[in-house]
């Protein structure tokens, strides 16, 4: 979270997000790599593997194909949300 609030200070006063927005958007990075490092450690033990060489397996992937993926999902519900006109369910927009 230290790199994150020095992110947010170092950014113009007129582009910062509100606190909330922030905090909401920094917690679900944290709750993610939470999750991976618990999997790989429960992931581990079942396999009898290193835990770094999973994590580091774990983070290529969704550096890669799990960004793939999830930029594919975001264009196709875009378009949908474009196509039938639904102005809350816009992404990026928090109102």
């Amino acid at each position: 979270f230290f790199f994150f609030l020095v992110k947010r200070f170092r950014e113009p006063k007129h582009e910062r997000r509100p606190w909330r927005i922030w905090f909401l958007d920094t917690s679900k990075q944290a709750i993610g790599m939470l999750f991976i490092h618990f999997a790989n450690v429960y992931l581990s033990d079942l396999t009898e593997e290193d835990p770094c060489s999973l994590y580091l397996i774990n983070f290529l992937l969704d550096a890669t194909l799990g960004m793939l993926l999830i930029y594919i999902g975001i264009r196709a519900v875009s378009s949908i949300v474009e196509w039938q006109q639904w102005e809350s369910l816009r992404f990026g927009e928090y109102g």
